[in-house]
């Protein structure tokens, strides 16, 4: 599976995304993915959404500043200042997995 991803559409106003863990959950195949440039903004997403949503691209978009990191992002930051994810668990078998 492709660990580098580029969302089409902003998440929190960022758009290139780390796949970092890749769980099981109830059958299903569930991808955890953190942005490359601020680990507090995470998703979980599925199999469906990440590969034939049409809502990413496999690999890294080179695009302009203000195309990756929107207003959206800044906006985000200044209302949710410190609040964010407390751990993050990697799996063993995740390439990220540096313990």
């Amino acid at each position: 599976m492709e660990n580098f991803w580029t969302s089409n559409k902003t998440i929190k106003g960022l758009r290139h995304f780390v796949l970092v863990n890749e769980m099981k959950e109830k059958g299903n195949i569930t991808f955890l993915m953190v942005s490359v440039l601020d680990s507090e903004i995470n998703l979980k997403t599925n199999y469906e959404e990440l590969i034939n949503s049409g809502n990413w691209h496999k690999g890294w978009i080179n695009l302009s500043k203000h195309k990756s990191i929107t207003e959206e992002y800044l906006n985000y930051k200044s209302i949710n200042k410190g609040e964010g994810i407390d751990e993050m668990f990697i799996n063993e078998d995740s390439l990220f997995n540096i313990s």
